[in-house]
């Protein structure tokens, strides 16, 4: 199986430098030229289904990517960490607490162990679903969803993902 993960498209939470967690925005004029580069950069690929969370920011850019051209699956295991009190405080507060929160929930939110037991769930039913199929999908989420992807696959601590700085590229790919 091969997994394909790329990015939502930044939105207006984004710009505003705050942190969006579990609240639902929108995207912003740049995300939603982001999604059509996003479907334009995999014309010519064929995926057997997309996977994206339920927030619209990860479900728009999937839309506005492919239309209808492959099936799009929303999935609220692929959501972001769930910020709780800290939701929509300005990013510069929320980043230098997230390795606080690996094991700890975040006040009222949850911790990264709870959103990467949520990335294994989706994962082992993948597995356990197209366990007979070679197929090749795309993810569309968040960073606690690529956290999630990079510990279940690549063995990666979660401490190490959340301390290291994002950084953009056009998609990861990973083979299970």
């Amino acid at each position: 199986m091969t997994i394909v993960f790329e990015v939502h498209g930044t939105t207006f939470d984004n710009e505003a430098h705050l942190s969006s967690g579990h609240f639902d925005v929108e995207l912003s004029p740049l995300g939603i030229k982001q999604a059509k580069e996003l479907g334009a950069r995999y014309k010519d690929q064929e995926f057997d289904a997309i996977f994206c969370s339920d927030f619209r920011r990860s479900y728009r850019t999937a839309e506005i990517a492919f239309g209808n051209k492959f099936p799009i699956v929303k999935d609220n295991r692929l959501r972001e960490c769930d910020y709780g009190d800290l939701t929509r405080n300005p990013s510069d507060e929320v980043e230098p607490q997230k390795l606080d929160h690996i094991s700890k929930p975040f006040p009222n939110g949850e911790s990264y162990e709870q959103t990467s037991k949520r990335m294994k769930e989706f994962l082992d039913d993948l597995r356990q679903k197209y366990h007979d199929r070679d197929i090749n999908v795309l993810i569309i989420g968040h960073r606690a969803t690529q956290y999630g992807l990079e510990h279940w696959i690549n063995g990666i601590d979660l401490k190490t993902l959340v301390s290291t700085p994002f950084k953009w590229q056009p998609g990861w790919s990973y083979t299970i």
